[in-house]
């Protein structure tokens, strides 16, 4: 499986005009093969930070997921309303149950 977090420092005031954009994107990636979860989320204590969490079935499916036309739409969104600051990070992960769980 590939995780991806991405934390973007926004402009809270942006946030509003961004929420239809980044409903369809979750929306739209949900719906891509291989697509395990993908979700928005802005942190509680600090509302200029938008996070992206993403599970992907592997390395293929998310390559495809970039060229999906709603990831173009993002990215002029994003171009729109640019993050002050953005760190994404993609992850090789094997998901497990720990003990006693």
């Amino acid at each position: 499986m590939i995780v991806v977090n991405v934390k973007a420092e926004i402009d809270p005031a942006n946030l509003d005009a961004m929420q239809a954009g980044i409903a369809n994107m979750e929306t739209a990636s949900r719906a891509e093969d291989g697509c395990q979860d993908y979700t928005f989320s802005v942190e509680l204590n600090n509302s200029a930070m938008l996070r992206i969490t993403e599970k992907w079935d592997n390395m293929d499916a998310l390559l495809a997921h970039f060229q999906a036309p709603h990831m173009a739409d993002f990215k002029q969104l994003m171009g729109t309303y640019p993050p002050k600051s953005m760190d994404v990070y993609f992850y090789e992960a094997k998901e497990f149950t720990p003990p006693g769980m």
